[in-house]
């Protein structure tokens, strides 16, 4: 007999005194770990020159072990989980296709053509390894876009949403309260506060989403009961989806190539090994992980088919598994989504102290807390404006980075020296101009199925080219210049 599950049951209806004190246990773990991570880089920081001390607080002073590397990549990665736990048991295995198999094909070109590549240039930051390939223009427009892209406003609503089921109460207060709680232990913390309470959230969240799909097979049933109460289009690459729509999700994916979290890590590898390979056993993590969300949310819409798209999982789940257990799966969730929103806003605050102020004052500490906070409030702004929308958000945020940063950085990893700066800037501009255009101007017909990524990632190879004709031909009139002047001076001379 199939369980009752009612999709409108409050939080405190299911949640007992046993599940907050597991919840709140786990919370104190994690707020040790921080702590612990903090009093270490000080003892580091006492020892060391000011130089050396601010590498650890950035990087970890590039000593990352393999362990370390593959916990804090994986927990730091998958903070959206009310996204893809949306998408589905909206579409299903289309949530398999799109955000798993497209993003692993991406991590692993990362590990085996890229990882070996920039760890020659000993950079801190994406925006400084732009800067040695291409130069100080690009380099600075880079960090404006490394500061956009690595804003985490999915993971703003995701606890907004988390603790909405938990709390009640509107969108934007339970953003502002979770929020607040994250930006207070960030700007205490540093890179290895932020690494040693990603070990933590890795193992909880893990076993949490692994939980809910075990009790939901031992529960429900296997496959075949999935088969007989899901739409048949929930089995189908596409979800019902056109294949223009799908196919955009692998190149929003091929933006982890230019994303800031993955380079940070890769900078702060003990070496190359360490991390091409924690990127392949993160590459497996990830892959059980995605296993778990979408299998569960896929039993969340048999059972509960009107339920919110954007809550049915943490619904479901709190249903589904008994006392004490529950509280174990809330502190996943919450462990998923704080594990990504701090990593993220240490990154954004960083970008603001290293790479956007003037150098004299490059690495100050309070402009680095002074990042964080803007970066907090604009997360939250443009969480609004994207009304909560997690796959709305990662998409068009996604794509700019995709379509405007990631042709010239491949281009200068196979062909160095080949881009010049103001060569790189004014195709990202341009391609930046082409996404912004597509999305406001209105267009009908077949035009309607051609996202906005592909019309920038146009833009922008477009820019390339007509630079790369452009300016060989001013180059050549201004070599004729010069060899006129200076036979002129020899005529002047003479012999």
């Amino acid at each position: 007999m199939i369980p009752v599950f009612n999709p409108t049951l409050s939080f405190t209806d299911t949640i007992t005194g046993l599940d907050w004190a597991v919840f709140i246990a786990v919370q104190v773990i994690t707020v040790a770990s921080v702590v612990y991570g903090h009093l270490r880089h000080r003892r580091l920081h006492k020892r060391e020159d000011q130089a050396a001390g601010f590498l650890d607080l950035m990087l970890m002073g590039r000593q990352l072990t393999l362990p370390l590397f593959v916990a804090t990549l994986v927990a730091t990665w998958y903070g959206g989980i009310f996204g893809v736990t949306e998408i589905a048991f909206n579409y299903g295995i289309y949530n398999f296709i799109t955000q798993g198999v497209f993003w692993y094909v991406a991590y692993l070109i990362f590990a085996f053509a890229l990882v070996h590549r920039l760890r020659h240039y000993e950079a801190v930051t994406l925006p400084e390894l732009v800067g040695r390939m291409f130069g100080p223009r690009s380099a600075r427009l880079s960090a404006i876009f490394n500061f956009f892209n690595i804003l985490p406003v999915a993971y703003a609503i995701s606890i907004g949403l988390f603790l909405q089921v938990v709390l009640g109460g509107s969108l934007l207060a339970m953003m502002l309260l979770g929020m607040s709680f994250v930006v207070l232990y960030t700007l205490w913390g540093g890179f290895r506060a932020v690494v040693y309470s990603d070990v933590i959230q890795c193992v909880v969240m893990c076993s949490a989403v692994a939980l809910v799909l075990a009790m939901s097979i031992h529960v429900l049933g296997g496959p075949a009961f999935l088969t007989a109460h899901l739409p048949p289009a929930h089995f189908s690459v596409t979800g019902g989806n056109s294949w223009g729509t799908t196919c955009v999700w692998g190149f929003v994916a091929l933006a982890t190539l230019v994303d800031p979290s993955f380079y940070q890590r890769c900078f702060a590898a003990r070496t190359t090994r360490v991390a091409r390979w924690g990127i392949v056993l993160s590459t497996v993590v990830w892959f059980g992980f995605d296993v778990c969300t979408t299998g569960g949310a896929m039993y969340a819409r048999a059972v509960m088919p009107t339920a919110d798209p954007k809550q049915a999982y943490l619904l479901y789940a709190l249903q589904l598994l008994p006392p004490g257990l529950r509280g174990f799966m809330l502190a996943g969730i919450a462990a998923t989504i704080l594990s990504t929103l701090d990593a993220f806003l240490f990154i954004a605050g960083t970008t603001v102290a290293y790479d956007l102020v003037p150098q004299r004052w490059k690495g100050r500490i309070d402009l680095q807390r002074a990042g964080i906070v803007v970066a907090a409030i604009i997360s939250i702004a443009l969480g609004l404006v994207f009304n909560g929308s997690i796959r709305e958000t990662w998409k068009t945020l996604g794509s700019y980075a995709a379509a405007c940063l990631l042709l010239p950085m491949l281009v200068g990893y196979l062909f160095p020296g080949k881009i010049r700066d103001n060569q790189f800037v004014f195709a990202s501009l341009l391609g930046v101009v082409g996404t912004t255009l597509w999305r406001v101007i209105p267009h009908a017909g077949v035009w309607e199925q051609v996202d906005a990524l592909y019309i920038g990632a146009a833009s922008t190879a477009v820019g390339l080219l007509l630079y790369a004709i452009i300016r060989p031909v001013r180059s050549a009139g201004n070599g004729c210049a010069a060899a006129t002047a200076h036979a002129d001076a020899r005529f002047h001379r003479g012999p």
